[in-house]
């Protein structure tokens, strides 16, 4: 049997079922003992479709008549039935329509049962769509409530309205351009596929459908819109099954959310949006009109494309409505209305802000995710910020791998030789081919910052070896491609990424501009501006570029922090007591492992170094973390929190957790260096504290959320978590000393900022990853640079710190923000409840004097000293290291001097009496633990005075010597 004539028949099955028996429909025949049933069912299709045919005055046998004596009369071939014997439809029709015995059938009713139960196989169950609302479109505004951008998934962007909310001229001007029997037909609409069938025999070309609004709400939703037999089956039936499901305004109401109208619009809301820049309630009837109008073909009929085609579909449109007393009459042929310019929003910064904003709503009560419905997201993010964010994080990960000469060039971003060849003289306009083919590219790093080229000469001429790139401006200029290898790589109409160096000083002439060659990094980084008071994140982006990985490092990598964690160190020991001229020892110490029993082994103790080596000896806590000095601070943990390093490193722990840096701690003593990773988000946060006196914000990207004009969220921007542990005064201790790392510290190289800004660097072990977190009165900037290792460890290289490629970009964030956020001010001191506690001292940074003698030394700045019980100052200074202790380091222990040189490295502790290496083996006399760490300094108040005591070189004392000696 001829396959055509097979899903002919089956189709006609599914229509007669529709027509004849809407309410008993069988989805399923048996091919042998149901040939009679669906032999009657055919026949009763066929005379209810007669009917229909002289309903509409069409002679059904003389048409059939014409055919066959002149196939040409009815014009070109019709292409449903392309390679269908019209002798064998005639015979069918005879057969099921006239009811006469005919000879040698071409139909076997086996087989059409068998295609009509295979194309009906696992119907979509038409029950969900009850209360169906489909997938919306969000809108993004930035901070200042401007529109920043969509979020839809793809071919649903709209925007829901209920019926109710559509006028009635729209749903009359749909119903007159789609199915004029829309409210009296029951799916599917016999009359009106008379009308298409006799509308395509005398127009041959854009075939007419004769489709329902039901059977087009079934192909949209349930069936798909394949051209094959098998789709139409399922959607004739499905079509009538939704019309016993759903009533005629909830079919409506799903039609109209959505058909596809043009200009990117799914449903009739962001069409008129789209089109008009109104509310559908809001469209005139002539309006209206057209966008019913677009149904038919959005692309064909779209006056962007063809304004004749739209105008004739919107008079067309107009004259159904005026047939069925929709509107008066009016203008044949009426002008097209009065459109609005269509521009999209398409963002090129911020994807992984918008990432982050999708995340953050689903974890609000009763949002599952933002395309569930149509939502109105008010966040947090300032665009020119982040544009300048992304600028710097890109340009600087690119400055460190030509820096370090780990650039890899493989290959340009795109080529545009095609392009160029196929410029037509109308799309080039006034502008050279490359121009007008490079203004129109897509980069496939869409939001890369850098400016494309494309390179018009690379070889050898008159002028000697050129390379020359033209630019979006249309200058063209000499491009620096930094070596040999990879000018060899680039070819005519390349187009890559450069970054354009204008000429400076009395240097005018533009063309005496040249451009460096930009090429994407291996190295990764993450950046974010957070806003101290509120949490408010107005600037994030987690890599070098979204599309190149989706990876959001801010906040969903975890590395280890490095230095930057020992602000929690420190402030564990300002919350004990202890000021930043407090003294500790920059020496070496080794601790052995936490439970490791009497026989531990020499490679599971834990012996911190400092980053160049060498000891400082007695240093203040303000001058150890200014110069993040690991072993003093192993010491401070050791000797400045509790009674024992296990028991500090408990306490240091316990406020890592309560500042919400981690959900649990990992108890082992390099945690204190940042051994243990964590987010860069979290980072930011506990500075954000540092510079609020406690107040840790949390971190958010949305202040508000509207659906249909209700608010259903707000944040709340005073929902500060108080570290509460630690009183202000230590916090603003804290802030104090990691002013000091601009002025005398690791960043040093930025002391110009050293009045506006504090911060740390970071480096951790091996250089694997390279921080800087720094904070203003109102911002806090949190970098982190390093590589993603998937394929194994890759460090950034020796000597590559967090001073070195993280803090280069802070500066110019920093710009950003007291160019586009808050002005640039002073950092604050105190606030009244820190400064009740404190009192300002002129002291020396270094030895932490704070004497007249002090205060004189140009090094001398005023630090914040906790006051004692009676008001004065608690001098805690000796708590530490004892005087004897400090002035073994002046005689000439190992130390740095104030240029950063090595004095001389200690061969053993001093204080001890014991060789660095005896710590790595076993020995009696150690504790019940194993492990031997030396006895905790007590300060001895001397019998003589303070000179005499600087004069007199303290005595080593044996504790077993049995022959008595005065107690100094």
């Amino acid at each position: 049997m001829n396959i055509i004539l097979v899903k002919v028949l089956a189709t006609a099955l599914a229509f007669s079922q529709a027509t004849t028996r809407p309410d008993a429909i069988k989805p399923e025949f048996d091919p042998i003992r149901d040939k009679a049933e669906v032999a009657e069912l055919l026949r009763a299709g066929c005379l209810h479709m007669r009917k229909s045919f002289d309903i509409e005055q069409i002679n059904l046998d003389d048409l059939i008549a014409t055919a066959m004596d002149d196939k040409d009369a009815l014009g070109e071939e019709i292409k449903v039935l392309k390679g269908l014997s019209f002798s064998d439809l005639h015979t069918v029709y005879r057969e099921f329509c006239k009811g006469e015995a005919v000879e040698q059938s071409p139909v076997d009713l086996s087989e059409v049962i068998s295609f009509y139960n295979q194309a009906l196989k696992d119907l979509p169950d038409v029950g969900r769509l009850k209360e169906l609302k489909l997938p919306g479109m969000t809108l993004i505004l930035d901070g200042k409530g401007e529109p920043f951008s969509e979020v839809f998934t793809p071919e649903n962007r709209r925007v829901w309205v209920s019926i109710a909310d559509i006028p009635e001229a729209v749903r009359n001007a749909f119903i007159a351009a789609e199915d004029k029997r829309f409210l009296q037909h029951r799916g599917i609409d016999e009359r009106g596929l008379v009308r298409a069938f006799i509308g395509n025999l005398a127009q041959p070309g854009r075939p007419q459908g004769g489709s329902t609004i039901t059977q087009q709400l079934a192909k949209t939703i349930l069936v798909g819109n394949d051209v094959t037999y098998e789709r139409k089956l399922r959607e004739i039936i499905v079509a009538s099954q939704l019309e016993r499901s759903l009533s005629k305004n909830e079919i409506l109401e799903l039609y109209l959310n959505s058909i596809y109208l043009g200009r990117g619009a799914w449903g009739v809301e962001l069409a008129a949006r789209g089109y008009f820049g109104k509310s559908v309630g809001a469209l005139t009837p002539v309006e209206a009109a057209f966008i019913a109008g677009l149904a038919k073909g959005p692309n064909y009929f779209s006056p962007d494309r063809n304004a004749v085609r739209a105008r004739d579909r919107l008079a067309y449109v107009l004259a159904r409505m005026r047939e069925d007393g929709a509107i008066e009459a009016g203008e044949a042929r009426p002008p097209l209305p009065q459109f609005v310019a269509y521009e999209r929003l398409r963002p090129d910064t911020g994807y992984h802000f918008l990432d982050h904003v999708s995340r953050e709503a689903r974890s609000i009560d009763g949002i599952s995710g933002l395309t569930d419905a149509s939502y109105v997201v008010r966040s947090t993010l300032n665009p020119d910020l982040q544009r300048a964010t992304e600028a710097v994080l890109q340009e600087g990960l690119a400055r460190y791998e030509l820096n370090t000469g780990r650039f890899k060039f493989e290959g340009a971003e795109t080529n545009i030789a095609e392009a160029i060849a196929a410029m037509t003289d109308e799309q080039r306009g006034d502008d050279p081919a490359w121009l007008a083919a490079l203004k129109n590219v897509r980069m496939p790093l869409y939001d890369v910052q850098w400016q494309p080229a494309v390179v018009l000469e690379n070889g050898r001429t008159k002028r000697g070896d050129v390379l020359t790139v033209g630019l979006l401006d249309g200058r063209t200029v000499a491009l620096n491609p930094w070596n040999a290898a990879t000018r060899r790589g680039l070819k005519v109409n390349d187009v890559v990424y450069v970054r354009v160096r204008e000429p400076s000083g009395k240097q005018k002439n533009p063309q005496a501009a040249r451009a460096e060659l930009r090429i994407r990094p291996s190295v990764q980084g993450a950046a974010v501006v957070l806003e101290n008071k509120t949490g408010r994140i107005l600037a994030m982006t987690g890599g070098f570029s979204y599309p190149e990985s989706q990876l959001n490092r801010a906040v969903q990598s975890l590395r280890q922090p490095g230095s930057t964690l020992k602000p929690v160190t420190y402030l564990a020991a300002l919350k004990n007591g202890l000021q930043p001229n407090t003294l500790v020892m920059d020496a070496p110490i080794v601790f052995p492992p936490i439970g490791g029993g009497p026989n531990p082994r020499q490679k599971d103790y834990w012996a911190p170094r400092n980053a160049g080596g060498g000891s400082g000896g007695a240093v203040t806590l303000r001058r150890a973390l200014e110069d993040s000095r690991n072993m003093a601070t192993a010491q401070l943990m050791a000797y400045g929190i509790e009674g024992s390093p296990e028991q500090g490193l408990d306490r240091i722990c316990e406020l890592a957790i309560e500042a919400q840096l981690y959900r649990e701690c990992s108890r082992f003593y390099p945690f204190i260096l940042g051994a243990q990773p964590l987010r860069l988000i979290d980072l930011a946060a506990f500075y954000a504290a540092i510079a609020n006196e406690g107040a840790r914000p949390v971190p958010h990207v949305i202040d508000s959320i509207e659906r249909q004009g209700r608010l259903i969220y707000k944040a709340d921007q005073n929902a500060a978590n108080w570290i509460g542990s630690v009183d202000r005064a230590a916090f603003f201790q804290l802030k104090s000393m990691l002013q000091g790392v601009f002025t005398r510290g690791t960043a040093r190289s930025a002391r110009h900022l050293a009045t506006f800004a504090a911060g740390k660097t970071g480096t951790t072990d091996s250089e694997l990853d390279a921080w800087f977190v720094g904070f203003t009165n109102e911002v806090t900037v949190a970098i982190w640079v390093g590589y993603d290792n998937a394929k194994g460890r890759r460090t950034l290289g020796p000597g590559q710190t967090g001073g070195r490629v993280a803090l280069p970009m802070f500066e110019p964030i920093l710009e950003a923000v007291w160019r586009t956020h808050a002005p640039k001010t002073a950092l604050s001191g105190p606030s009244p409840d820190a400064a009740r506690q404190l009192v300002a001292v002129r002291i020396d940074p270094d030895t932490g004097d704070m004497d007249q003698v002090a205060g004189q030394r140009a090094a001398a700045g005023v630090e914040y000293l906790r006051r004692d019980s009676v008001g004065g100052v608690s001098d805690t200074r000796y708590r530490i290291v004892s005087r004897s202790d400090q002035f073994d380091y002046y005689r000439g222990g190992d130390g740095f001097e104030e240029d950063g040189s090595r004095v001389q490295r200690w061969p053993y502790d001093s204080r001890y009496g014991l060789d660095f290496r005896d710590f790595f083996q076993p020995r009696s006399g150690f504790n019940s633990g194993g492990y031997y760490y030396g006895p905790r300094p007590q300060q001895r108040r001397p019998e003589f005075s303070d000179d005499d005591y600087y004069r007199r070189a303290p005595r080593r004392v044996d504790p077993d010597y049995f022959f008595g000696h005065r107690a100094y």
